[in-house]
């Protein structure tokens, strides 16, 4: 209901910030999508599938966020990914993404 009589702002992209509130997104769809990362997950997939555009980009900004200055093993350990690589084919990923890390 809130969306109805309040449409809501374009989000920077990209994120200045890990903070939405500065990023554009207001204070009620902040508190929104501070919520359990299984149940944002979860809302990612029913905005896509439903085609909810500005509720799929609230809460692709909220995952940005949660990544956004981190470095691997700490989005791995946000993320409860597993590193499934040998140590050549870490090293080997990371030289072919060097540039990435240069930007």
């Amino acid at each position: 209901k809130y969306h109805k009589d309040n449409p809501p702002e374009e989000i920077q992209k990209p994120l200045k910030s890990t903070n939405l509130i500065e990023c554009g997104v207001s204070e009620w769809d902040t508190e929104y999508v501070n919520i359990e990362q299984e149940v944002l997950f979860e809302l990612i997939l029913a905005a896509n599938y439903l085609d909810i555009k500005s509720l799929l980009d609230l809460t692709c900004a909220k995952v940005a966020s949660m990544i956004k200055g981190k470095n691997t093993e700490e989005i791995r350990k946000q993320f409860n990914i597993v590193n499934d690589f040998t140590p050549e084919e870490e090293a080997q990923v990371r030289e072919e993404n060097r540039w990435c890390e240069d930007a």
